[in-house]
């Protein structure tokens, strides 16, 4: 998820590839969101046009009703499954056939006299679609004029940047077929640089400013990822947003606040890296020698700071508790953790004070199992892991105003704080929401941001179970000080007290994490895979079927889903396969509240 979030992030246009015989699956559908979200025109590639079970229409339709797109089909395979041979090409009205050598140009071919009618049909829903979202074709359309190639690419072109169709094409990559034809249309459809819109920062007084994608203008640029190489050390990608930065130069962090010096600068071509002297605009590229850098921040040129939008990552779901075999072990965890998280911003380490353990969290069993795996394969640290636990969180369900005083006489000086505090709930995902209404000299404002860091501390540690307190808006509305006895302290723990005292009023709940699960299982083992789900709390939202293996789309609590996939190849003799990501949090049902609270409880006096 971190990988695919932080790729889209600083990613101009994109190609997605289907499966021709599976269609869209689980996993397309959340990075089909993460790229909506992000506004990233993309086109499609239906790869696998050879495999047995192939079906070019089909999986564009699925492409149009579980993704909610708008495809606009500018190929046509030619040929199906062992009989397939290349494309005919909608746009230029061609058809080309490939021997599928590497290295082999695609030779003109006839159009088939068996698909002329089926290429006239789709070759003037084409013109059609694009009359719908294009002026410029639907002029000429209505006209009744023959529209030309370059003004039907230009249009494809126009569309797709506008996020408003998708064109999509068809293949196999692996016999090397259909694969010319995608990188013209990535060069053809999708934005370079200088077709996207000024990238927008806010400079150091707050003010917004845009910066175009322009060599001349300031350097600018976004860290994405943060890598350490067994050869080379500590790679930092970044995105070059505007400006050039060349070898050698000195950058300012604008998120660290520190100046930092670019070492060497790599162009990455998979594992083979490309030593360059310089990065212009819209170069993605990695770094030697930026140590506080990390996954999110701001590089600029230092006489013209300014900071861009960070990249947001869901919190983890899953957590376990982690030791060291040995003192050497000892020794060589904690490093290697930290190399982890700088690398993964999903996976978080954390240490208990009450219990002394090294506590990790992730976004399900299979992250952290992939974690542990690297730990003892590439970092040669041994380690027992304790059994998972799930990440619960806390909310509320309705406003409140809450009203808390810390007072403490000590010597001659004292302690006061005093906080009025209006809670509603927020929406999901948005965490902690804090608006200042104090108006006039109720609190100076040298105590606001104490008063702030109180209820994160607060929410950080929870209220009723000691789970995080989530998706809150807490207005500060009003308070009282004392000129001799107040204090930052003072302050920040009557905002922790009374975020404490709202929560508890405002009729909490908890929430658990849900999962998106998608299994593929013989048709014949379909009653009792569903059986099992039903008793796993999952609830089935669909079923779909192709020829003798049926598909199932679900959501099941996290909490449930442990052992599933030995539950999962014991029901169907090894034979069904699944896939499960986190979709969204729940509210708890109110059966399991207190048996949660009693697990809760239990820990605490472990």
């Amino acid at each position: 998820t971190a990988e695919v979030e932080r790729s889209l992030r600083v990613l101009d246009g994109g190609v997605v590839v289907f499966d021709a015989v599976a269609g869209v699956e689980a996993q397309s559908e959340t990075v089909w969101r993460q790229a909506n979200r992000y506004h990233v025109p993309r086109i499609c590639f239906i790869n696998k046009m050879d495999r047995l079970g192939a079906n070019f229409e089909r999986t564009i339709a699925m492409i149009e009703e579980r993704l909610g797109a708008k495809p606009l089909p500018i190929q046509l395979p030619l040929g199906i499954e062992s009989s397939y041979q290349g494309i005919i090409d909608l746009v230029e009205n061609k058809a080309w056939s490939f021997d599928g050598n590497p290295g082999s140009e695609p030779v003109e071919v006839a159009i088939p006299e068996s698909e002329r009618a089926k290429c006239g049909q789709f070759r003037q829903g084409l013109i059609e679609k694009l009359a719908e979202e294009d002026d410029q074709i639907l002029t000429a359309y209505l006209d009744g004029r023959s529209i030309t190639t370059d003004e039907l690419k230009q249009a494809i072109r126009r569309v797709t940047l506008a996020n408003k169709r998708v064109p999509i094409l068809c293949g196999s990559a692996l016999r090397n077929k259909g694969i010319q034809p995608l990188l013209d249309a990535i060069t053809d459809y999708l934005p370079s640089p200088l077709d996207m819109p000024p990238v927008r920062a806010v400079d150091i007084k707050g003010a917004e400013v845009a910066h175009l994608a322009s060599d001349e203008a300031p350097f600018t640029a976004l860290a994405f990822k943060v890598v350490t190489d067994p050869f080379v050390g500590r790679l930092v990608y970044f995105r070059v947003y505007s400006g050039r930065v060349e070898a050698g130069a000195q950058v300012y962090n604008t998120t660290r606040g520190k100046k930092e010096r670019i070492g060497r600068l790599l162009l990455m071509h998979a594992n083979r890296r490309e030593e360059i002297t310089e990065a212009d605009t819209g170069a993605i590229v990695a770094t030697l020698g930026l140590k506080n850098t990390f996954t999110g921040d701001t590089l600029c040129h230092p006489s013209h700071p300014v900071l861009l939008e960070s990249i947001r990552f869901p919190e983890p779901v899953l957590s376990v508790a982690i030791e060291p075999k040995t003192k050497v072990d000892q020794d060589r965890m904690g490093e290697a953790l930290q190399k982890l998280t700088e690398e993964d911003p999903t996976f978080k380490v954390a240490y208990s004070a009450d219990t002394g353990q090294t506590v990790i969290s992730g976004m399900g069993e299979l992250h952290l199992e992939v974690i542990v795996r690297r730990l003892l394969s590439e970092f040669r640290v041994g380690a027992v892991v304790g059994k998972p636990r799930v990440a619960y969180k806390e909310t509320i369900t309705m406003p409140v105003k809450a009203e808390a005083r810390f007072v403490r006489q000590t010597g001659v000086h004292g302690q006061y704080g005093h906080v009025c505090l209006e809670l509603e709930p927020a929406e999901r995902g948005s965490g902690l929401q804090f608006v200042n209404r104090i108006r006039g000299t109720a609190i100076p404002k040298q105590y606001i941001p104490a008063i702030e860091a109180g209820i994160k501390e607060a929410m950080a540690t929870g209220v009723s179970a000691n789970y995080p307190v989530v998706d809150i808006k807490a207005t500060l509305y009003d308070g009282s000080y004392h000129e001799v006895d107040s204090s930052e302290l003072a302050f920040k723990m009557a905002g922790s007290m009374a975020l404490k005292k709202g929560v508890a009023k405002a009729k909490p709940v908890f929430l658990e994490p849900i999962m998106k699960l998608e299994v593929v299982t013989p048709e014949q083992f379909l009653g009792d895979t569903i059986s099992d789900l039903n008793s796993r709390r999952a609830h089935i939202e669909s079923i779909e079927t192709h020829g003798e293996m049926s598909t199932i789309y679900a959501l099941i609590p996290l909490a449930e889903s442990f052992g599933y996939t030995t539950s999962l190849r014991s029901a169907t003799q090894g034979r069904a396969t699944h896939s499960m990501e986190f979709y969204r949090s729940q509210e708890l049902p109110a059966e399991l509240v207190s048996q949660v609270s009693d697990e809760v409880r239990t820990k605490g006096n472990a």
